[in-house]
């Protein structure tokens, strides 16, 4: 089968959408697929067996022209749109691709229903943009059961879950287990920062964990604005002002943007992984993927859908929403209870099948061969 993927991010951009696209480009490779990638400016490609072009500058309609001839000079029998609204520059025309497209089908895997921003007041057309999308679509690959049930009237939808972009490397753990040399109960937080993840109220939180007397310090592994999403930026410096403000910043420590080996032994080296989303913990979360993989003792936030593998107390700690006094609870509960702490560690080993790359890969190919069957 000849794959082709179109996405706003690929690496070394800065992002999950992009970490997702180049891992899956090189598995189809691995599973002697013709893979080829349509992405920005910005992207490299090192593997021989992946033909990147890098000519979307701007997601304009004149750019899905140049799309539909990329698709149709490498002959693809599916096209798979990465679709994230921050990742297209919240371009309206990414959402007619299927149509230009046609008769090639397009599988989109939404990595999140956000809608797009496209000009003040449009109200009820952003929601009618994205739904158009995924009507217009050949299948629909959704990453998380909140998307799903919104989504699976429409027939041909399926839920295939996003994997680590992070992968367990076997290196010493030395040079952070230095950094934590004072023995405090070190809570770390992975991923870009933004809006969505509640840094906010687990700063609170740290704040009050120490002022109750628990010796506990803060590391942001990764911890970046990231490269699609521009109100990111403007946040960092928000949650730099807070920081300063609780006078945290002897107790907070930034990794900045680190390779994967050191991303792996930081979280190998934390005692807890705090991810207090606000919209819930959710299989879309790359970083919580990333934090099963490495066996973490994890703290998130409730689902706002059941999750059946995310069982408070059992797989991890789950509480609501912006609460902190429930996160402070959860993390003095696992500070004072190193045995939890194992327990949590190895029940969520149980769930790094369900989020293994190559049954990702599986999966995702067996859809889209249901697709062009259908679609002949």
């Amino acid at each position: 089968m000849r794959i082709g993927l179109v996405t706003g991010e690929y690496p070394p951009m800065q992002g999950g959408v992009g970490a997702y696209s180049a891992i899956l480009a090189r598995m189809f490779a691995e599973h002697i697929h013709g893979v080829s990638v349509f992405t920005s400016p910005s992207a490299q490609e090192h593997d021989s067996r992946i033909r990147l072009m890098t000519a979307a500058s701007r997601w304009s309609f004149s750019t899905l022209q140049t799309v539909k001839r990329w698709a149709r000079a490498e002959a693809l029998d599916v096209v798979n749109l990465q679709f994230q609204t921050a990742a297209f520059g919240m371009s309206p025309f990414i959402h007619f691709l299927p149509d230009v497209l046609h008769p090639i089908p397009v599988v989109t895997t939404f990595h999140d229903l956000r809608f797009p921003y496209l000009f003040p007041k449009a109200g009820k057309l952003r929601d009618w943009i994205v739904m158009r999308l995924a009507r217009a679509s050949a299948g629909v690959i959704v990453t998380n059961h909140e998307d799903y049930a919104r989504l699976t009237a429409l027939g041909q939808v399926t839920l295939i879950p996003i994997g680590s972009n992070i992968a367990v490397h076997v290196l010493p753990v030395v040079d952070v287990r230095q950094a934590n040399a004072k023995n405090q109960f070190l809570i770390g937080y992975f991923g870009l920062i933004n809006h969505s993840k509640g840094l906010e109220t687990l700063l609170h939180s740290l704040k009050q964990l120490r002022d109750d007397g628990i010796d506990a310090s803060l590391v942001l592994i990764g911890g970046t604005a990231g490269a699609s999403d521009p109100t990111n930026q403007p946040y960092l410096r928000e949650i730099d002002d807070l920081i300063t403000a609780l006078e945290l910043t002897p107790f907070v420590q930034r990794t900045g943007y680190i390779d994967d080996a050191y991303v792996s032994a930081w979280l190998k080296a934390v005692d807890v992984v705090a991810l207090p989303f606000r919209d819930g913990a959710s299989f879309r979360r790359g970083s919580l993927m990333a934090a099963i993989q490495h066996e973490c003792a994890i703290i998130t936030t409730q689902p706002v859908v059941p999750i059946p593998e995310f069982r408070d107390g059992d797989t991890m700690l789950l509480h609501p929403i912006d609460d902190v006094r429930a996160l402070v609870a959860a993390c003095k509960r696992l500070h004072n209870d190193p045995v939890l702490r194992c327990t949590l560690s190895n029940h969520i080993a149980s769930l790094k099948n369900r989020f293994n790359w190559s049954s990702i890969t599986t999966e995702t190919v067996q859809f889209f061969e249901r697709i062009t069957e259908a679609t002949a």
